[in-house]
């Protein structure tokens, strides 16, 4: 009987040897993230939290889990790996926050057909770079080499993260009324929502990754399309934990007409006005190019937004403050008003010279 060729895992196109490479790389990545709470290394089938040893006595946990979705492929033709570990970072983090909770800390998971070493360094890099950014510990995560799942090259990635926030000062948007103020904080850019769109225009109309961008000739159009998403943590909390914010929300998939009415109370809407905030020229290209719509726009798009914070007209000027002191850019963009008793919605009007409605327009969302 003829011996047999011993197989491996290897030749099945999983390598261990990689995979161990691998985390040596990013230990240290994930040592930088240290904070009270966290102080265990990469290495165990789990990591511990001590909740205490942060400061807390009496907390809830939040628990939140998101990807960067098709931005990812985008970041796979253009080369830039960099940052798309900020985008899974911020998408969680920032969900956090508008519950009022603290990010503690963060696990990824990230999933190949052929683990590049070199590559998943660099995202997991822009991973460790987000955690610091929002003050979370990096205690853990997945590699996962799949042969045949994934096209060549092609990865994916999903992250998750716990927060904490002390019992009674969670937010929930009930201290909402009619008369509040509604304050918009600038976005980075698309930050990591309707990438599927950016990428059909960008192939339908022939654009090159590598050339100028359009609306910013000084980077590439890759690069810019790539801006990773801000994260709101550090700038937020203060004025969380103050009582100063009645409600937030992150303006993700949606835009501000699905997800602000989230936080609202049954009987009220959220007014905006779009002369209230410049269009990035971001925006402005894709909705040029695409002869989008504005409700498309806006429900598929930040347009400029990326967070929207709700306060009583009496504090508005003391959270703007505090708010642009932290690095943010912020502006009066609406008010809460009065609705039907059984609705909760959004309302967004246009000026005369707001960017691109003539007639205006609204979006009611009704639960």
């Amino acid at each position: 009987m003829a011996e047999k060729t011993p197989y491996t895992y290897a030749q099945a196109g999983v390598s261990i040897d990689a995979g161990n490479a691998l985390v040596r790389a990013i230990a240290p990545l994930a040592r930088a993230t240290r904070r009270s709470g966290a102080d265990a290394d990469l290495g165990g089938f789990g990591a511990f939290f001590d909740p205490r040893a942060a400061g807390y006595t009496d907390p809830l946990l939040v628990a939140a889990t998101d990807g960067v979705g098709t931005k990812i492929k985008l970041a796979i033709e253009a080369g830039g790996h960099d940052t798309v570990g900020i985008d899974l970072v911020a998408m969680c983090v920032n969900d956090l926050v508008v519950q009022g909770a603290e990010p503690l800390f963060f696990l990824d998971y990230f999933a190949t057909g052929k683990l590049d070493t070199g590559i998943a360094a660099r995202v997991v890099a822009g991973i460790a770079e987000g955690c610091r950014q929002a003050g979370a510990a990096l205690i853990g995560g997945e590699t996962a080499e799949m042969p045949g799942l994934y096209g060549d090259g092609d990865y994916d990635l999903a992250g998750f993260t716990v927060g904490a926030v002390e019992r009674g000062q969670q937010l929930t948007g009930d201290q909402v009324a009619a008369g509040d103020v509604i304050l918009g904080i600038a976005s980075s850019g698309v930050h990591s929502n309707g990438y599927s769109l950016v990428r059909r225009l960008v192939a339908d109309f022939g654009f090159d990754l590598a050339a100028p961008a359009p609306f910013d000739a000084s980077r590439p159009l890759g690069e810019a399309l790539l801006t990773p998403t801000r994260i709101y943590v550090k700038a937020l909390l203060p004025e969380v934990r103050s009582g100063r914010i009645h409600a937030l929300a992150h303006i993700t998939g949606g835009g501000l007409t699905e997800n602000v009415p989230r936080v609202l109370p049954k009987g009220t809407v959220a007014v905006f006005d779009t002369a209230a905030w410049p269009l990035p020229p971001i925006f402005g290209w894709l909705k040029e190019l695409g002869a989008i719509e504005g409700a498309e726009l806006v429900r598929t798009f930040n347009c400029g937004l990326g967070m929207v914070a709700i306060v009583s007209a009496d504090q508005a000027d003391t959270v703007i403050a505090s708010l642009t002191a932290a690095g943010e850019q912020v502006a009066v963009v609406g008010r809460v008003e009065a609705g039907p008793a059984d609705t909760r919605g959004c309302l967004v009007r246009s000026s005369a010279g707001a960017w691109g409605y003539a007639d205006g327009w609204e979006a009611r969302h009704d639960a």
